[in-house]
């Protein structure tokens, strides 16, 4: 077993706070949203980590997501439920993006994407303080992560996804032990059936930012990301914005590392994307608002990033506004553009939120939001091997006379 996972594990949680009020809850309790209904976030003695370990010392340990185990949640070595969370490549796309844009691939992760960064220590969280149940809303990869972890570690498990969820998603989820119901609907009605099913007792609500540590998880995104690059991050992220966990997580990580004197006060501008069809964060950056209002009659390709409503709404816009960043919508057609472009000219195939992603940068370019020669990071969230292709119909038959010119 990896020596993170076995290793002494020294934890500095303090306590849990409304990320609206700054209530302060108790840490080692299961907790669900604060008492106003807003997400809660997991604070620690970053004095006690700064002791405790050293940039060096991290830099020795194996490059896993549990190499961060001073800055994440789980006290119990017992409580970790792992697949192998590796960290994930930073890949230059230069034919289709440019030769200052990096993807972070994070399709490499095990269920086949950025989830299970999330779920493994919710899930990890939930074995320590007693969930025995889950249920949660999922328009794919979150079910799929969900269900393998909980399923390793004896949870039940309940989901329900929109009734046009990718077909091998649903197939992954129920393959890998859940319990998967299709809703006529689209992911906040499923997050309905869910949160009604939790007030009745039947289960606990697992939905985007309604328990605290999924944002934990996604957080190493931006741990990883600052180790990768010299400790020096860049001028300029894009990241696919549906629920925005991880959005929100990278900017508590970076505050974080700030406070522990890894970096200096220099913040990428964060670039929320999002769909034209569903761009509800969009909608609200435009207009000056502090929430998003639900954003009706929701269609994109990307379904990973069809949000109509985001708990964490204020979270996102407060991030994308205080780096001097931007909620950004590109259109379908753009989207699958991008996705055909990185595949044929650089050789990795992206799933539709990371095309959305190298849309929308090429997009910030024509509107002079970025510069060529700044470091820009594409984050894709999944493998493209979840997704729909084109079809290849070329036909050999090798009893016939074979033409090698056309070939």
């Amino acid at each position: 077993m990896n020596e993170n996972l076995v290793a002494d594990r020294p934890t500095f949680v303090t306590h849990l706070e409304c990320s609206m009020t700054g209530e302060r809850y108790e840490a080692d309790r299961l907790h669900g949203l604060s008492r106003v209904g807003r997400p809660l976030l997991v604070r620690y003695n970053l004095d006690g980590v700064r002791d405790a370990v050293s940039r060096d010392e991290l830099a020795r340990r194996a490059t896993d997501m549990w190499r961060w185990r001073e800055l994440l949640p789980v006290r119990r070595t017992e409580s970790i439920v792992s697949l192998g969370e590796i960290e994930t490549p930073l890949l230059p796309v230069p034919a289709s993006g440019g030769a200052n844009v990096l993807v972070k691939d994070e399709g490499r992760l095990p269920t086949g994407s950025f989830k299970a960064r999330g779920l493994v220590m919710a899930v990890a969280m939930a074995r320590e303080l007693g969930v025995t149940r889950i249920a949660m809303p999922t328009n794919g990869n979150a079910g799929a992560a969900l269900a393998a972890y909980a399923t390793r570690c004896g949870i039940e498990t309940i989901v329900f996804c929109p009734e046009d969820t990718p077909e091998v998603n649903v197939r992954e989820i129920a393959m890998q032990g859940a319990r998967v119901w299709r809703v006529n609907g689209l992911i906040d009605d499923c997050g309905a059936i869910v949160g009604k099913g939790a007030a009745e007792g039947r289960w606990f609500d697992f939905s985007t930012l309604k328990e605290p540590y999924r944002i934990e998880g996604k957080k190493t995104m931006g741990l990883e990301l600052a180790a990768q690059m010299g400790w020096r991050l860049p001028d300029a992220i894009f990241y696919p914005t549906g629920g925005g966990t991880g959005l929100i997580g990278m900017w508590k990580a970076f505050d974080e590392l700030e406070r522990l004197g890894w970096i200096g006060p220099e913040r990428p501008r964060m670039y929320a994307v999002q769909a034209s069809g569903c761009a509800p964060i969009v909608r609200a950056f435009e207009q000056g608002e502090e929430h998003a209002e639900r954003w009706e009659d929701a269609a994109t390709v990307a379904a990973g990033i069809r949000v109509p409503r985001a708990v964490g709404d204020f979270l996102i816009l407060r991030a994308v506004r205080e780096s001097g960043g931007k909620a950004l919508a590109v259109g379908d057609p753009a989207i699958l553009k991008a996705v055909d472009e990185c595949a044929k000219k650089d050789g990795l195939l992206l799933c539709p939120e990371g095309g959305a992603t190298l849309a929308a940068y090429h997009q910030a370019l024509r509107d002079g939001l970025v510069d060529e020669e700044e470091r820009v990071v594409l984050f894709n969230c999944a493998t493209g091997l979840k997704y729909p292709m084109p079809e290849a119909p070329n036909w050999l038959d090798r009893h016939q006379p074979i033409d090698f010119d056309k070939l």
